[in-house]
């Protein structure tokens, strides 16, 4: 009977030492991993970023310094294993970006880190009220294009967005598919720079004509349906890799802005999920909601953009949400029995 109390024993004592060499070696695997980020020079993505480095820090990671690199340039470094991901994917706007860098074969989309993000044209609520325009089709008559007209040449100036974003070539085919060309000149650039002009035109009385993005700063400072209006185009138009979208993709609140509801995701190697489970489930659950992501924005317009700042940000807005951030990283650490 003692033999066997002793045989027990030291099964016992066996199964507890292997369960725990397991759990180390888990855990050893995951602090061992050394993860690449990137994203644009869009400070907002910087937030982002740091928010989803907090988690994979507490789940053991090694983080190397986020590096900034244009789209579509991203794509193609985490497709190649120079990166291991991007949390600034916009699912429909940069399906030509996600398919031209190898598509599903080389790199996934995970989770829902913003829902909701809306695009469109904006422009001031007096004009808007003034000559009654609701659409941007009614630019085609110069005497209403002119009136958005900021240098001169009798053109709309339509405030645009930074090239490699995917809204400037989306901006170009509507201004062709409306048959715009005549009456609107698209002005490209840095977005921030842009706004900045559009704002100070705003603030002289001046008629106002911009692309917009929310979540952005610029719904704070010009907000919805008390200083400005979304603008409907004439029907859904889209350029050959948004081909499928239709008008109820487009339709927002009962209006057709010409840009389909999107939603931002974390991208990654295909070959780094699959070796780190406990990341990709990590990326599968952080969320940033959008009305956060304004807060966020509108503290960079105000001067907080050093990453410094956007780090104290972050690290902040876990505090503010740390019994949910807490849950999540219990969860992601289940998937490798952490």
């Amino acid at each position: 009977m003692k033999q066997k109390l002793r045989q027990l024993a030291l099964r016992i004592t066996l199964i507890t030492f292997l369960i725990g060499l397991i759990a180390c070696q888990s855990t050893s695997s995951v602090k061992k991993t050394r993860v690449r980020a990137a994203h644009s020079n869009w400070v907002e993505e910087h937030f982002q970023t740091e928010i989803v480095n907090i988690g994979l820090e507490r789940l053991g990671y090694q983080i190397e310094k986020p590096k900034e690199i244009d789209y579509p340039a991203i794509y193609l470094s985490v497709a190649n294993g120079d990166l291991d991901y991007s949390a600034g994917s916009g699912e429909k706007a940069h399906e030509a970006y996600f398919n031209n860098a190898g598509g599903e074969k080389k790199l996934e989309r995970v989770g829902v880190l913003t829902p909701n993000l809306v695009q469109g044209y904006q422009i001031d609520k007096k004009t808007a009220d003034k000559y009654k325009i609701t659409n941007l089709g009614q630019l085609k008559d110069p005497k209403i294009a002119q009136l958005f007209d900021s240098d001169g040449d009798g053109k709309a100036n339509l405030v645009g967005c930074n090239p490699g974003w995917f809204c400037e070539q989306i901006i170009d085919h509507q201004i062709k598919a409306y048959g715009l060309e005549d009456t609107v000149e698209h002005n490209r650039g840095q977005y921030i720079v842009l706004l900045a002009d559009v704002i100070t035109r705003y603030k002289q009385g001046k008629s106002v004509l911009y692309y917009a993005f929310n979540p952005h700063w610029i719904s704070t400072v010009l907000k919805p349906d008390q200083d400005i209006i979304w603008l409907e185009v004439p029907f859904t138009s889209l350029p050959e890799s948004q081909k499928n979208l239709t008008e109820k993709d487009t339709t927002i609140e009962g209006k057709n802005l010409g840009f389909a509801l999107d939603r931002q995701r974390i991208f990654a190697n295909k070959e780094f999920l699959a070796a780190n489970p406990v990341a990709k489930r990590w990326f599968e659950l952080v969320q940033i909601p959008t009305e956060d992501m304004n807060v966020e924005s509108l503290y960079i317009k105000d001067g907080e953009d050093s990453p410094e700042d956007i780090r104290r940000h972050a690290k902040e807005w876990v505090e503010n949400n740390q019994e949910l951030f807490d849950s999540w990283l219990e969860e992601a650490k289940k998937a490798q029995g952490i």
